[in-house]
This record gives C-alpha cells, sequence and structure tokens, in this order.
C-alpha cells in the first residue's frame, strides 16, 4: 500500500491548506450562500476515489488515505465536524448517529429539497466518503434523512434517490 497522501490528510487535521490556500477551519465558518455558490471545496472536506468534474485540484481518496482514517480519531473527527457545518447548511442537524431536519427545513430556502442541482452531487458524496473514510454508521443516518425527508418534505427525482442508495457501497 502507498503512503497516503500528506495534503489530504494535513488539510483534514487542520494542518495544512486546500489547493486555494484554505485550511479546515476556514471553509467551516464560511457562510451558506458561499457554501452554496463555491463548488471546489466539498471535494476537499469529503474526499472520495474518483474524479468529480468540479475540481481537479481536489485528492483523490486511496486506500493508504482510508487507512489513515481508520487509524485517526481526528481525521474521523474533523470530518464529522465538516458534516455538521454541511448539515446546517442542508436545514439538517445531527445528535451523535441520529440526523434530522431542523425545524426551519423549507422547500424555497433549502434547494437540495427539489429535483435535481449540484446539491444532490454533494450529498451523494457525502454519504461515500462517510461510508470510505470508515463512519458508516454517519453515512447510513445521513443516507436515511436525505431519503426519508427528501422524499416527504420535498420534490427530490428517483434519480436522486436512487443515487443516494447506491453512495454507502465500497
Amino acid at each position: 500500500m502507498n503512503a497516503p497522501n500528506p495534503t489530504l490528510i494535513t488539510f483534514t487535521r487542520g494542518e495544512g491548506t486546500d489547493h486555494q490556500g484554505r485550511m479546515i477551519h476556514d471553509l467551516w465558518s464560511l457562510p451558506p450562500f458561499w457554501l452554496e455558490h463555491t463548488h471546489d471545496y466539498i471535494q476537499w472536506l469529503f474526499p472520495i476515489p474518483e474524479a468529480g468534474r468540479f475540481n481537479g485540484f481536489a485528492p483523490l481518496l486511496s486506500e493508504a488515505d482510508r487507512a489513515a482514517f481508520a487509524d485517526d480519531d481526528a481525521l474521523r473527527a474533523n470530518q464529522r465536524r465538516s458534516l455538521d457545518v454541511m448539515l446546517a447548511f442542508f436545514g439538517l442537524t445531527r445528535d451523535g448517529q441520529t440526523i434530522q431536519a431542523l425545524p426551519e427545513l423549507n422547500m424555497r430556502e433549502h434547494i437540495w429539497l427539489k429535483r435535481g442541482g449540484h446539491n444532490h452531487l454533494r450529498i451523494s458524496r457525502i454519504i461515500r466518503s462517510l461510508h470510505l473514510c470508515h463512519q458508516p454508521e454517519l453515512a447510513a443516518a445521513f443516507q436515511q434523512a436525505v431519503i426519508e425527508i427528501g422524499t416527504t418534505q420535498g420534490v427530490v427525482a428517483e434519480p436522486s434517490v436512487a443515487y443516494w442508495r447506491a453512495a454507502n457501497r465500497s
């Protein structure tokens, strides 16, 4: 097995920067407008082995990186903090391994509750990354929450739901 990607690992630990010179804590403090309209950060917070179409500079998650997440509580804790940031953006909240809608969740303000869009891709990525980075319970909880909420409180189309269902497979 190769060594973990030092750029990804140091970024996730909060010791290094992404391709734009941002540290993970910088991303955690950004407002919802920025999170919605910027497309090159999610790949850093939630790495997967496949390249995304919005950020060719983001590192890909390797087997060595997965092993680093398995062995390092700080990496998993920082990914959970990133999840909490994105949950708030989506109008959701987490209590341990339970994810639920915030009282103010509504279709008008939370664009992910509509058909299609880049936030559905972000959701798929988050589920997959959590699963691959040794947080399968959180991946399953997020998956269950977005499917249930998206199909009962929103109008999420079946193709997006199908991607979400498949996202937590290795």
